[in-house]
């Protein structure tokens, strides 16, 4: 397989771990339930989150062990807040959670209009003290990007600076977009895919993510 042009590109992560590839496969398997994928993909977040969360900002703190005291280090300032996409990226936020429990949770509302294929914006709120955090945007699909790349345009407007965008699975359009339109973001994927077919469903995919994780059609 030929080396595709955005995996130079410093702001692109693929993130490749041998669980992560083995939950992908069970992720993928149109057999899998609701149940398990939904776990699957709070769990493949989860491992996304500690790649993504590797440069955050450490202030030295002391702590008092039962035997004396500590220089330690602890994450500084209100670190990050989590924004899923709605409604699908809700299934990756409690995996994030579970490494950062103090994280606040914004959301953003978008949905893809069948006949143009371009997203519409229905909904937007973010933490109060957003521009203070590092925002990190959910979504398990990366298609043509045009969800995402609106999102964080709608973030930035809200004075959003730094911003992580982590998907599951995408296509090479996608990631092309996103890097085109936010070079100042970082992108993490667990899954980089063929391509779009003719109705800009990813191939080979997964399916509907939401449907699969919510249980819908």
């Amino acid at each position: 397989m030929e080396t595709l042009e955005f995996y130079q590109n410093p702001r692109f992560h693929h993130v490749r771990h041998p669980l992560i590839e083995h939950k992908l496969a069970i992720l993928r398997d149109k057999a899998t339930n609701n149940k398990q994928f939904a776990e699957l993909a709070e769990e493949i977040a989860m491992l996304e989150t500690y790649e993504a969360t590797k440069d955050l900002p450490l202030e030295e703190v002391d702590v008092e062990t039962p035997l004396e005291t500590a220089k330690c280090h602890m994450v500084s300032g209100k670190a990050v807040g989590i924004v899923p996409i709605l409604r699908a990226g809700l299934g990756m936020v409690s995996g994030v959670q579970k490494l950062i429990p103090n994280a606040k949770v914004g959301h953003i509302g978008l949905y893809r209009d069948e006949t143009t294929h371009q997203p519409v914006e229905y909904y937007c709120k973010l933490p109060a003290d957003a521009e203070n955090r590092t925002l990190i945007v959910v979504d398990p699909m990366l298609a043509t990007g045009g969800s995402a790349s609106d999102a964080i345009t709608m973030i930035k407007k809200r004075g959003v600076t730094k911003i992580k965008l982590c998907c599951i699975v995408s296509a090479p359009e996608g990631i092309r977009k996103i890097l085109a339109d936010h070079p100042d973001v970082d992108l993490y994927v667990a899954a980089v895919d063929r391509c779009l077919n003719d109705n800009c469903y990813i191939l080979p995919g997964l399916g509907d993510a939401g449907d699969r994780i919510f249980g819908t059609k």
